[in-house]
Order: structure tokens, then sequence, then C-alpha cells
């Protein structure tokens, strides 16, 4: 099986990895920092809105069985792309909206879907500010926050690769 990887910043890395989870066709999920400036930063560093970095998730895909426009379309509906460096109750440059791309592909259909959504938008004065930018280096963030919301018994994972993964494992 040939996968591929894609990468996400939307606000908190947590809800949104489980979003990515509920996708049928072979998905994994890690979340991490990426952006920023510091070399394997912790959550702790992150926070700070210091580091650079932003709060994403790296997900690895089958292409064959989920494509990256259906990886767009959850990335579109867990956040709000017209919120600069906020999401919620979570303000600061590590919860900006970004698609980090790993291909010309992948930039060019996240470029097209950026476009789509802002001539879709409700008010003139809306303007999607979601970052495209190349992946850069991904730092996985500490155990205790991958599949935090699964852990916590709030969301469950049904991804396939999970159980080939042992990095990306359930659970129990």
């Amino acid at each position: 099986m040939q996968t591929e990887k894609a990468t996400f910043a939307a606000g908190c890395f947590w809800g949104v990895e489980a979003a990515f989870c509920q996708l049928p066709g072979g998905v994994a999920t890690r979340v991490g920092y990426t952006g920023g400036t510091t070399t394997e930063p912790s959550y702790k560093e992150v926070c700070t809105g210091r580091t650079g970095h932003a709060e994403a998730v790296e997900v690895t895909f089958d292409p064959e069985r989920v494509s990256f426009d259906e990886l767009l379309e959850v990335f579109w509906a867990e956040h709000d792309p017209t919120t600069r460096n906020r999401q919620g109750f979570d303000i600061g440059t590590q919860y900006r909206s970004a698609i980090l791309f790993h291909s010309p592909e992948q930039e060019a259909a996240a470029r097209s879907s950026r476009e789509a959504i802002n001539e879709r938008l409700r008010w003139p004065s809306q303007k999607v500010v979601t970052e495209i930018e190349p992946a850069s280096d991904f730092w996985p963030a500490e155990e205790y926050h991958q599949r935090y919301l699964e852990k916590m018994g709030r969301a469950t994972c049904t991804a396939e690769l999970r159980a080939r993964d042992p990095r990306t494992a359930p659970v129990g």
C-alpha cells in the first residue's frame, strides 16, 4: 500500500485529530508541532506562542481509499478559517489555520479549495486567512496528547491504519 502524508493546523489539535480519525479508508494520525524555529519543542514551549510553531495534525492516508480533497473537506469543517490565530477560546499563533502541503498537487488542491471557500462566505468582508505553505519539520507532541479525546472517552477512532502502525495503535 502506498501512503501519503498531509498536515493541517486548525486550532487545538485534539478535536481536529478526532475528526480525521472518523474517515474510512486507511487514515492514521499523530498530533504535533510545525512551522516554528525551535527543534523538538514541548507543549509548554509552544503554548507560550514564542516558538512560531502551530499545533497540527499529520495525517497518513491511502490515496486509493481516501482523497486529499476529502481530507480538505474535514479540515474546513472542523474550524473557522476566517479567524486569524484563534479558534474558540484558544488564542495565539500556535492556533493558526494552515495547510502544509507535501506535494505540488496538494498545494494546488489546497489553493483551489481555499478559493472555493472564500467564494461561499456569507459576508463580503469575510476572508479565509488559512495559510498554505510547504510542510516543514513535524515534531510529534507528547504521548499524552496523542488521541487525547479518545483516551478521555470523548471520541473514538475507526481508522484502519492504526491497527497496522504501532505508533498509532488504538488505546486499550
